[in-house]
């Protein structure tokens, strides 16, 4: 059992709570206002406690933040980070009035390596941003195989990230190393066509895959 802290209450956030769950992990989750989120999570087995003592409990911390505000928020907790395995599920886009991706907020970069950068004791892989939030849980719940993408600079925290996608129902051959966190720009910039998809299907789950 692995203790994993999910930072954010949002949808992301209690989809892979529910999973991890569900695979027998403890699992905290980390709020800026946690007697207000502690409400929305009883009964669910999941303890709710601030930013700061989820990210310091922790071994895995999952950053389910807002993409646009995730480094800001993430160098907060750099000592608390330290030495942890920190998987980045977030994109970081510009938003529009309604509330899609508008835009990449760092053209030619990626979030994954502005984390690394900011929190260099921690280490960062990205993985499971290339598809809507039920996917990440249920992969087996698309019609097609959906690949899910890795990346990092840290093999052994590579390897910790893969068995928990392992555990998530994720399958070996489906799981796909890309190599150091500078290869998750691409997968990163597969947000742009997340507004397209969801005006032409409305809000059904889908997912990036590679087919061969």
């Amino acid at each position: 059992m692995t203790t994993i802290a999910i930072l954010g209450t949002g949808r992301v956030s209690r989809t892979l709570a529910t999973a991890l769950l569900g695979a027998g992990h403890q699992v905290l989750i980390g709020s800026r206002d946690a007697e207000a989120a502690r409400a929305g999570w009883a009964g669910t087995g999941v303890t709710v406690t601030d930013v700061a003592d989820a990210a310091g409990s922790a071994d895995v911390v999952v950053n389910a933040t807002p993409g646009d505000s995730s480094v800001e928020r993430l160098s907060e907790l750099r000592a608390e980070l330290a030495g942890k395995v920190l998987l980045d599920v977030a994109n970081a886009s510009a938003r529009g009035a309604d509330g899609m991706p508008t835009g990449l907020l760092y053209p030619g970069e990626s979030l994954g390596e502005r984390l690394q950068s900011a929190l260099p004791e921690s280490k960062v892989v990205k993985a499971l941003n290339t598809m809507l939030f039920p996917v990440m849980g249920a992969p087996d719940s698309l019609s097609t195989p959906v690949t899910v993408f890795v990346s990092g600079d840290d093999d052994a925290a590579k390897q910790v990230v893969t068995g928990l996608l392992t555990d998530l129902g994720w399958k070996p051959d489906l799981i796909l190393d890309l190599g150091g966190i500078k290869s998750a720009r691409a997968p990163e910039a597969a947000v742009e066509i997340v507004p397209a998809v969801l005006r032409a299907r409305g809000m059904v789950p889908f997912a990036i895959t590679v087919v061969g």
